[in-house]
């Protein structure tokens, strides 16, 4: 590349040339070579390395915040690789490089890394993705930030050959809330309460507290063989020291439960139950325009107008005072 007195005279492809007014048309105009071509003049000449650099680094130095429905305010970490080639040494020099005389790759990455960071952070910021996707899917996010790039790139003389993201990260913290919130999400809470309870009963028989342990034991199989006799016999029949046989009416039957179905994003969940709802609504899985479905409604309504759930809104709405 010809620059004169700061102004880009010609640039060349790679070969050896003889220097005239066919091949240095500009320079030509700027010398005024139409006067026999004698006049002397000083040229710059800058040479442009227009090979594919591959493996370059980038990293997010800070982290980025995000808002997720479930968890509020995250943060997330992202790392990566890319590879680039000069494409238009003339837009390249008189745009990036300047009158700097020995422009080194280590000076392009530093500039090219601050533009990725700044266009990786809007793209995950407009993705709005549920925050655990982030790390499932890296091939579409390392396309879609590479289509976003690519003009800016193109502007200083540039053209991205790939992008790649290796790995999206989160707080440790928050890698654990997001499991356990996924496998309670997949357990069916009536069954592991129930499995839980038989456990319960099995250790208790089991515990090694000699008397105390076996007493326990025994203990929970006479509650369950009297509930089991309940169960076979309504209405039990005992007899008092000396007296005559009383009957004794069956206690009315165990309220039912009621179980809640809700919607999250067009998907109908559930059923589940008053209390793993109310855990719902306070990590923000469900919200106050949720829709819920019960036994008993004939269509989904908002929870808001759910009178039992109103509570989670900090209190239920009092009814209309009578007329007069």
């Amino acid at each position: 590349m010809f620059v004169n007195e700061g102004q880009l005279a010609d640039v060349f492809t790679p070969g050896t040339y003889t220097l005239n007014t066919k091949n240095l048309p500009i320079l030509a105009t700027l010398k005024g070579w139409k006067y026999g071509f004698n006049s002397p003049f000083k040229a710059e000449v800058y040479f442009v390395n227009t090979h594919l650099f591959t493996d370059e680094k980038w990293g997010t130095k800070n982290a980025i915040m995000l808002s997720d429905e479930r968890f509020g305010l995250t943060e997330i970490r992202a790392f990566g690789t890319y590879s680039f080639r000069i494409s238009d040494p003339g837009k390249f020099v008189v745009d990036v490089v300047g009158t700097d005389g020995n422009f080194t790759n280590y000076e392009i990455n530093e500039h090219l890394k601050s533009l990725i960071v700044t266009r990786f952070t809007d793209t995950v910021g407009e993705a709005n993705l549920p925050i655990e996707l982030y790390a499932a899917n890296t091939s579409e996010l390392s396309e879609t930030c590479q289509e976003v790039m690519q003009p800016e790139f193109g502007r200083v003389g540039i053209e991205l050959e790939k992008f790649y993201i290796e790995n999206v990260s989160m707080p440790e913290d928050l890698k654990k809330e997001i499991f356990e919130y996924s496998r309670l999400d997949k357990l069916d809470m009536s069954k592991l309460a129930q499995f839980k309870a038989a456990k319960a009963m099995e250790e208790a028989a089991k515990n090694e507290g000699g008397t105390a342990g076996a007493g326990m034991g025994m203990g929970m199989g006479f509650v369950l063989a009297q509930q089991m006799g309940s169960m076979m016999n309504p209405q039990a029949t005992h007899q008092p020291f000396g007296g005559a046989p009383v009957t004794t009416p069956a206690p009315p039957p165990m309220p039912v439960q009621v179980m809640y179905h809700y919607a999250v994003n067009g998907q109908q969940l559930g059923p589940v139950s008053f209390d793993k709802l109310k855990e719902l609504f306070a990590n923000r899985t469900v919200n106050r325009d949720t829709l819920i479905w019960k036994q008993g409604l004939a269509n989904w309504s908002p929870l808001q107008d759910i009178e039992e759930l109103k509570a989670f809104l900090g209190g239920a709405t009092p009814p209309p005072l009578p007329e007069n």
